[in-house]
């Protein structure tokens, strides 16, 4: 980060009365729990009269094991936003159940978006706990399991994320039509996002179009712009706020995914919880390897030849980190970044006259933009 840049802002509750938002948040808990409460429930009453399962060394308990991934460490980001959208909407006691069920299939789709993640990018941890699919890979090993150990971890994973997903799915199903709608846009977005990741990735193509999309749809779109028009639908905001939502979400939303490169490059893997530089050994597309691709000299090419081979050892990654430095690539996203919540400070006004409100608004665009994890 550059020296004149913002200062860091870590806590997205900043934004927000810290009290009124503990509530909250203690409430989407509680509908989680109940939610999971409610999937035991029927798992035991689908069984009927089989009896309790006998369950060897490698069963996995998948409500317990929903439970322990959402209750690890989070900032809670999109709750938090579903929730201003609501307040800037008028939300009332009335909505608030519908509030608090949309939070929590937020939090729902979001694990379900990172084992996925964690799974195409082989990610062996995740905010330093072991990634669902390696914890199962190492007990099938330990327990000397029959067949492919990693093909079990990653079956686990997938039936895991699957099941977080339709847990989603039911909370919202019961919403009004215009929550619906955006929330089947919104987890259309994400699933495309990722799949443009997968195939560019192996693609070896780097194009500054597809790249801004992937960083949109997987990133920003359901981590900013959705959950605040989610909650503002929730509170029966009319088209037009949904629309300025939408156009300022989107800018503070391009910085939040921009930083998340920034961080996938060059964070600090005691804050982020994961090593630096993993972008760049996998090769992804993202915007700063296009800006790489017409930045670096030709003394630095054969860096990115093999990031794009998947060659990079410890070494070459430390190196192309320089040399993307060197050529400006780091100043030019924090300049992006920059101009981005600019933009969506400019915009602040649209969304509401309250000095409060606004001034929340902006804490937001602070806190994820100028993150360090």
């Amino acid at each position: 980060m550059s020296a004149e840049a913002v200062p860091d802002v870590t806590d997205v509750a900043a934004a927000d009365d810290a009290a009124v938002v503990d509530d909250v948040l203690s409430e989407v808990h509680a509908e989680l729990s109940r939610t999971l409460d409610g999937l035991r429930a029927a798992l035991r009453s689908a069984a009927g009269q089989d009896g309790p399962l006998r369950p060897g060394a490698l069963h996995v308990d998948l409500v317990a094991e929903l439970g322990r991934r959402l209750a690890g460490p989070g900032k809670r980001v999109r709750p938090r936003l579903a929730h201003r959208g609501w307040l800037l909407a008028g939300g009332e006691d009335a909505t608030r159940p519908g509030l608090l069920r949309v939070a929590a299939a937020l939090e729902l789709l979001h694990l379900f978006g990172l084992v996925q993640d964690d799974v195409m990018d082989r990610s062996d941890t995740r905010r330093g706990t072991p990634t669902v699919h390696v914890e199962a890979s190492r007990r099938h090993t330990a327990h000397d399991g029959l067949g492919d150990p990693v093909l079990f971890g990653d079956s686990v994973a997938v039936l895991l994320g699957d099941l977080a997903l339709a847990e989603a799915a039911a909370l919202v199903a019961g919403c009004p039509p215009e929550v619906r709608h955006v929330w089947r846009v919104m987890t259309a977005e994400l699933v495309e996002g990722q799949l443009l990741d997968v195939t560019h990735t192996a693609d070896r193509r780097r194009d500054l179009a597809t790249s801004r999309r992937i960083a949109r749809f997987k990133s920003g779109r359901y981590t900013i712009t959705r959950p605040l028009q989610l909650g503002a639908l929730v509170a029966g905001a009319d088209a037009a706020l949904v629309d300025r939502l939408g156009t300022w979400g989107d800018l503070v939303g391009d910085a939040f995914a921009l930083r998340d490169d920034v961080l996938g490059v060059w964070g600090d893997p005691e804050v982020t919880g994961k090593p630096a530089g993993d972008d760049l050994r996998s090769g992804k597309p993202t915007v700063l390897l296009v800006w790489a691709a017409e930045a670096l000299p030709d003394a630095d090419r054969h860096l990115l030849d093999a990031c794009d081979a998947g060659g990079l050892d410890p070494a070459g990654t430390l190196a192309l980190q320089h040399a993307m430095e060197r050529a400006g690539v780091r100043q030019r996203a924090e300049d992006e970044i920059r101009r981005l919540t600019t933009r969506a400070d400019r915009i602040v006004p649209r969304l509401t006259t309250d000095p409060d409100a606004a001034q929340a608004l902006r804490e937001v665009v602070r806190s994820v933009a100028w993150r360090s994890s």
